[in-house]
């Protein structure tokens, strides 16, 4: 099949599809070439471009296609495949690193820079080993991934999902909206949010589910800004509702300089590097390989979308 990538391509997943026998087609700027047959996409919403009539599915390099659905351009013109679960590891390594750094204290003593805060991080240090309960929303192929590092801690898991699938590897699987009645936020000691973000779970971590969650709790986001309400999440940090926050995502992103999760010292932030591009075109050829022969077989394609749910 002859195919583009486009914004930007990636010399390592270009090579990798037409090592596999697909025909590269280079794209101009601000357009793609008729013919191709699939689009290995790896933009914003907003730089998505039109498509040619030729076009009979789109590769995405993201797990997330919100920006997508929010800029209009996911529909069932065409069929699509995501990233879904290609970047488990490094999402998965990185979220127990920030668990631990907020754990550890690491941004009170960098910002002290001083040894002087011995006393209190000896004081005040927690230890993930000791008897957590996580909660993980939206428990897909990150979340098994994650489960499988924070095993050797020790903790009780509940994987949330949408359908409430049972997930053999956690200790229970709740279905995402009994949540609030399984009592998943008043007992998670840690809470990680690993949902997509669609118009269900938008906001879906506000004042009211703060309250729920227990003083000592805290929320880490891996997923999309937009689960979180961020305005209730500073208000609930001030007021000590919960402990602390562990950030890759926000919203609005980038984070500006001198929002107040910035200065709080309970709050880690990273941007928006949980996974990063270096990973990305290291990875991406073997999944648009594996995709581009499923749907060449007539088969539903590993990471295809469903276009309706938005995932």
């Amino acid at each position: 099949m002859k195919f583009s990538m486009y914004p930007r391509a990636w010399e390592s997943t270009v090579r990798e599809l037409v090592d596999a026998g697909h025909e590269y087609i280079e794209s101009p700027e601000d357009h793609l070439p008729e013919g191709i047959d699939f689009l290995v996409f790896n933009g914003s919403g907003e730089q998505c471009p039109e498509f040619p009539a030729s076009l009979r599915y789109v590769q995405t390099c993201f797990a997330g296609l919100d920006g997508l659905l929010d800029a209009g351009k996911l529909t069932d013109s065409v069929r699509w495949a995501n990233a879904k679960g290609l970047f488990a590891p490094t999402v998965a390594e990185s979220t127990v690193g920030l668990i631990l750094g907020l754990y550890h204290m690491h941004k009170v003593v960098t910002r002290a820079a001083s040894w002087s805060v011995n006393e209190r991080m000896d004081a005040e240090t927690t230890w993930l080993y000791d008897n957590k309960t996580v909660a993980i929303i939206g428990a897909g192929g990150i979340g098994e991934e994650l489960i499988r590092l924070l095993r050797p801690f020790g903790p009780r898991i509940i994987a949330v999902t949408s359908s409430g699938r049972e997930v053999d590897s956690a200790d229970e699987s709740v279905r995402i909206d009994r949540a609030t009645e399984e009592g998943v936020w008043a007992r998670a000691d840690i809470v990680v949010l690993l949902a997509p973000l669609t118009e269900s779970t938008r906001g879906m971590v506000n004042a009211e589910t703060l309250r729920k969650m227990k003083k000592e709790a805290i929320l880490v986001n891996v997923g999309r800004g937009g689960l979180v309400v961020t305005d209730d999440l500073v208000d609930a940090l001030r007021a000590g509702e919960i402990a602390g926050a562990a950030l890759d995502v926000t919203d609005p992103e980038p984070l500006p300089d001198g929002h107040p999760l910035w200065e709080m010292e309970q709050v880690l932030i990273t941007p928006h590097t949980a996974n990063t591009r270096e990973r990305m075109t290291v990875l991406m050829g073997g999944l648009a390989v594996k995709n581009a022969a499923a749907f060449e077989r007539g088969e539903t394609m590993p990471t295809e979308v469903d276009v309706a749910r938005g995932y």
